[in-house]
């Protein structure tokens, strides 16, 4: 079922979704269905399975010369989501990237999911490899997510790279993209970055889901200029307790989000990280029921793998 159409079926009811990460190469799925489990009893419109893209390491060889390896630390992301649809018939959403790709890659990957039955995917440029300083797109690749959205759509429509096929089946797939309430952090300006995320819906978006955030005002404020600017795809929330004080100095750097500074100072005084979890709960659930009274059409859960601080405040939402 299209996340869209979870959406149309609620009847304005707040929905629930959460997303999870594939295990470390070497871990069995049972980590992830530990994960899952305690989240069932919320219904979740979607599970969505993040992808991990190739890293590079260098490897000295006897001549001493260095071999350039790549490796992929989470793969499995299109076994989890066909296991987690067969286990919990729920819908999981694979991301899908830009970056290690290319557009066969890119057509082949959607083939394989559209065999599976699966109905959504959330398309994403993705990030540099360590390596890079700046993300580069592979040959014939895509370098923007609104590329890689257009491919998709033009799957839709029964379009593929070679033109001399016939008879091929149009796929079905509602596709997500991902919004900044605080704007992309290689965006010039806040500005810049609304225009980049209004090109990714005119290519054929049907629902953002954002970054997360702290800050309710940030969302409310992307949602009213998204409007404005004639986006009219449902915006889904993405919420993120607190579980560490390191987390005040790690979360700014890595996802290029603010703390307010209410929280800030809340957590910095907090004897242990027993007592952050609580206060990162304690936020997140008041986040929560002001985004439901806004009319969010989801509360979407990024669970890093760990179910149990998005179970205590689901359970006070749902």
């Amino acid at each position: 079922m299209k996340i869209t159409e979870h959406i149309a079926s609620s009847a304005g009811k707040t929905l629930f979704s959460f997303e999870i990460l594939p295990p470390l190469k070497g871990q069995n799925i049972q980590s992830i269905f530990d994960a899952i489990d305690p989240l069932m009893d919320f219904n979740p419109a979607f599970i969505d399975v993040t992808y991990h893209r190739e890293e590079y390491e260098y490897m000295e060889r006897e001549n001493g010369l260095l071999e350039k390896r790549i490796v992929r630390k989470r793969p499995g992301t299109v076994g989890i989501c066909a296991a987690i649809q067969n286990k919990y018939k729920a819908d999981a959403v694979p991301h899908i990237l830009c970056g290690g790709f290319n557009s066969e890659d890119t057509e082949n990957f959607l083939i394989d999911l559209d065999f599976l039955g699966i109905d959504n995917v959330v398309a994403l440029r993705g990030d540099a490899v360590k390596s890079e300083l700046y993300f580069r797109a592979e040959k014939n690749g895509h370098a923007y997510a609104r590329d890689l959205v257009r491919q998709i759509a033009a799957m839709n429509r029964g379009v593929y790279l070679d033109e001399d096929s016939e008879y091929c089946s149009a796929t079905n797939f509602c596709v997500g993209v991902a919004g900044y309430p605080e704007k992309h952090m290689e965006a010039a300006s806040f500005s810049q970055d609304i225009h980049h995320l209004k090109k990714k819906v005119e290519a054929g978006a049907d629902y953002i889901i954002t970054q997360m955030f702290f800050d309710n005002q940030k969302f409310f404020d992307f949602v009213k200029v998204c409007r404005a600017e004639g986006i009219t795809i449902p915006i889904i929330p993405g919420i993120k307790p607190l579980v560490a004080q390191s987390q005040l100095s790690t979360i700014p750097h890595r996802f290029k989000v603010d703390i307010p500074n209410d929280l800030v100072l809340e957590v910095a005084r907090a004897r242990n990280n027993s007592a952050v979890r609580e206060i990162g709960v304690e936020w997140a659930i008041s986040q929560c029921r002001e985004l439901v009274e806004f009319g969010v059409p989801i509360l979407h859960f990024y669970s890093m793998g760990k179910s149990t601080h998005v179970k205590k405040v689901a359970a006070e939402i749902f």
